[in-house]
């Protein structure tokens, strides 16, 4: 079976209290079969008058009971329907005027609930954000049905949501949009100031000194690595005499045993001339990226260039669909633990929600801005799609909301109107028997 028509087998709902069509029935029986009950008593009881005065009580309760029930039932049913199938004026006032009722409620819901000074006055006094808080703060408990609580299930359904979208969008297009944006604040942004400032502050605080012992030993690795390549390059360039004595081999020997030993001192020794010259070179490149011309047009240059360079296009779209799938992976994976982090990850907000007075108060602000631009441009949107709902629905239908909704009110009615009527006839005949 369908959601929809499994929807539609629920009962009406009104004020909380389930309201089906077999009660209002009930109802409606039950208030005719004392209307009926009343003429039953007034048959027979009008030819009992002269037996005993009390039967004339009885009578004049039971006569005026049934007028009193006949003109309630006929008022009720003149709000829904035609009583008696005729067409009397001013009956079936519910389905005749479907559309003017239809107006009548939207104009009451824009005039006491969108309008914009009522709703900012309503707002003023609630504190959306601490609420919030509370709610977000609270530790997830589980029933003894083994349910989850609200908060549990706001993370669940927000990690599937995430998979969902994630999923949904194309992922190239995507892919090719958050590139282009980050490539569109990549060229707004000054990267050679930035960079130099970088280079001053890590200098001043002491913080360049890991980086260069890391230059060096990348240094000594990569000459360690090449050794045949720089022997060679190192037998091409000395002369032929010295190839033929082979002095050359000594030498290539010599210089690279040089380098290790300069590297290695370099490496050891934080004070030593070679690593000052390297920290002379940092502060001079630092200075002239935030103050030469020339240096920041080069960096400038090349970061069009790494912008506009196609392989950089290629990885970052390889970066962004692994992304993609692994958040997809962890969010559809109850194991990864997406779940318990987004859980933590609320409750903390929870907890800042309720300490911080002045975040409360900017997100309350917020909140009742918002509702009130929300009914100032589009309230009368809504009161529009509310009577134009209203009016679609054919008279049929409304009738038996509204009579399924208040229908078993408007029996108690009939039958208050019996016994009221009832009640004054026989006061009228106690009346007319003493005068």
């Amino acid at each position: 079976m369908r959601p929809m028509a499994i929807r539609s087998l629920r009962p009406l709902t009104f004020g909380g209290e389930p309201l089906t069509a077999d009660r209002a029935r009930r109802m409606r029986w039950t208030a005719t079969g004392m209307l009926a009950a009343m003429a039953v008593v007034f048959i027979a009881t009008h030819g009992l008058q002269a037996a005993h005065p009390a039967w004339g009580y009885v009578n004049a309760f039971a006569e005026a009971a049934m007028v009193g029930g006949l003109a309630d039932w006929f008022a009720v049913t003149a709000l829904f329907r035609h009583p008696l199938g005729l067409p009397i004026p001013h009956t079936a006032i519910i389905p005749e005027n479907k559309d003017r009722i239809a107006d009548t409620m939207a104009q009451f819901l824009r005039e006491n609930f969108l309008t914009p000074s009522v709703v900012a006055r309503r707002m003023a006094g609630m504190n959306i954000a601490k609420a919030a808080g509370e709610f977000l703060a609270a530790s997830p408990e589980r029933g003894a049905d083994g349910s989850v609580d609200e908060r549990s299930r706001i993370t669940s359904g927000a990690a599937e949501l995430l998979a969902e979208v994630l999923e949904s969008l194309d992922p190239d297009r995507l892919g090719n949009q958050v590139r282009s944006g980050l490539a569109g604040q990549l060229a707004k942004l000054d990267i050679a100031p930035l960079a130099g400032r970088m280079i001053e502050t890590t200098m001043a605080d002491r913080r360049h000194q890991p980086l260069i012992d890391g230059f060096v030993r990348w240094a000594g690795l990569t000459i360690e690595d090449n050794e045949d390549t720089l022997r060679d390059i190192i037998h091409q360039r000395v002369a032929g005499v010295l190839r033929w004595t082979g002095l050359d081999k000594t030498i290539s020997s010599s210089v690279l045993d040089g380098l290790y030993k300069l590297l290695a001192e370099v490496l050891i020794d934080p004070h030593h001339p070679l690593r000052a010259k390297i920290e002379e070179g940092l502060q001079r490149l630092g200075q002239d990226l935030q103050h030469d011309p020339d240096t920041r047009a080069k960096v400038e240059e090349m970061k069009r260039d790494l912008i506009a360079n196609p392989a950089v296009a290629v990885w970052w779209t390889g970066v962004w669909e692994r992304i993609r799938r692994s958040l997809i992976t962890r969010a559809r994976d109850p194991e990864s633990g997406m779940g318990e982090e987004m859980r933590v990850m609320l409750g903390e907000l929870g907890e800042a929600l309720q300490a911080d007075a002045r975040l409360q108060h900017q997100i309350n602000r917020f909140a009742r801005r918002t509702m009130v631009g929300v009914s100032t441009r589009y309230g009368g949107q809504i009161v529009t799609l509310v009577s134009e709902t209203v009016k679609r629905w054919d008279a049929t239908t409304i009738t038996d909301r509204i009579e399924s909704a208040v229908g078993r009110d408007l029996q108690f009615i009939r039958i208050n109107g019996t016994l009221v009527g009832g009640l004054v006839g026989m006061t009228l005949h106690f009346i007319a028997a003493v005068l």
